[in-house]
């Protein structure tokens, strides 16, 4: 059978690229940092009701906090986590303290240690080393970093493990059906997921020919042989923004942190935003193809990118 990966035409909805890449009980990366957040993706994983899965990432937001609040999570090894300007990631302080849905696994580790342990994946080593751990307290409470004797100076050096997740999502701005991924601004750790996943799924605003994307290669950051699936999600990570396609959402995701001060606030959103949902075009219409356009129009206005 032909691995996914060689298939010269990826392409398939979204639904099909969870179903088929999103076990229950796999370790899960999702993309974007700031902006291009796979939010539709979450969306899915939750309307199919994954779960016991280990996110591991570096500094995630909305996403994360829909999928613990939604008892997708068991697990979670990243840096950080938040929801926009507005609260602190509510789901994941009531998993933590208060064990609601349900009680999560936490691994800690800094912005630069998650980077790391994804640039070790996809250098397929089983570590890196880095000195800056050695200045905080994170070593005291992740006993999978390791502290060692420098074999060349006999100075303290810091181990952290490598990142290989079963499957990484990334959306970007458009790719073609092999899985040529081109992204605008900032590439967070991306690259480096899609390559140290054992899967990786491409959603992106736009399938494109693949004429378009040899007119600026270099804009390719995830090429073809790292990807099994292309999925086009139109404003795949609203209420996020997309660089150059639309703007951040931020009165929506505002009333999202409001909804999320009490579990049962976000249950009422998830029931409504999520679940009555049967697909992402039925969210899209939700939120009104008026209000998506505006986010588009204020992008454009700001950004003048040829796309």
């Amino acid at each position: 059978m032909m691995d996914s990966k060689e298939r010269e035409d990826k392409v398939m909805t979204l639904r099909e690229a969870v179903q088929k890449f999103v076990r229950d009980g796999c370790s899960l990366s999702l993309g974007g940092f700031c902006g291009r957040n796979s939010q539709a993706v979450a969306h899915e994983i939750i309307r199919q009701r994954k779960g016991n899965l280990t996110f591991i990432d570096d500094s995630p937001t909305d996403q994360l906090d829909m999928l613990i609040g939604a008892g997708c999570i068991k697990r979670v090894e990243i840096a950080w986590h938040g929801v926009s300007i507005f609260a602190l990631a509510r789901n994941f302080r009531r998993a933590v303290e208060e064990g609601v849905p349900r009680l999560i696994e936490m691994e800690d580790y800094s912005n630069y240690a998650a980077g790391l342990r994804f640039l070790a994946g996809a250098m397929n080593v089983p570590f890196l080393p880095t000195r800056s751990l050695l200045g905080s307290d994170i070593p005291q409470y992740n006993k999978r970093i390791k502290i060692i004797e420098d074999p060349y100076d006999g100075e303290p050096i810091a181990l952290v493990p490598a990142a290989s997740p079963d499957v990484a999502i990334i959306h970007v701005q458009r790719a073609d059906v092999r899985g040529n991924a081109q992204i605008w601004g900032h590439l967070a750790n991306d690259e480096n997921k899609a390559r140290a996943a054992k899967h990786t799924v491409i959603t992106c605003e736009e399938v494109v020919p693949k004429e378009e994307i040899l007119r600026i290669p270099n804009m390719t950051a995830i090429p073809f042989y790292c990807v099994d699936a292309v999925v086009e999600v139109p404003y795949g990570s609203h209420p996020w923004s997309c660089y150059g396609y639309y703007y951040h959402d931020v009165i929506f995701q505002r009333d999202y942190a409001k909804y999320n001060e009490t579990y049962e606030g976000f249950l009422g959103w998830l029931d409504e935003w999520v679940l009555r949902c049967e697909a992402h075009a039925d969210y899209l219409n939700k939120v009104s193809q008026k209000r998506l356009l505006e986010l588009t129009k204020m992008e454009k206005a700001l950004n003048k990118i040829p796309i």
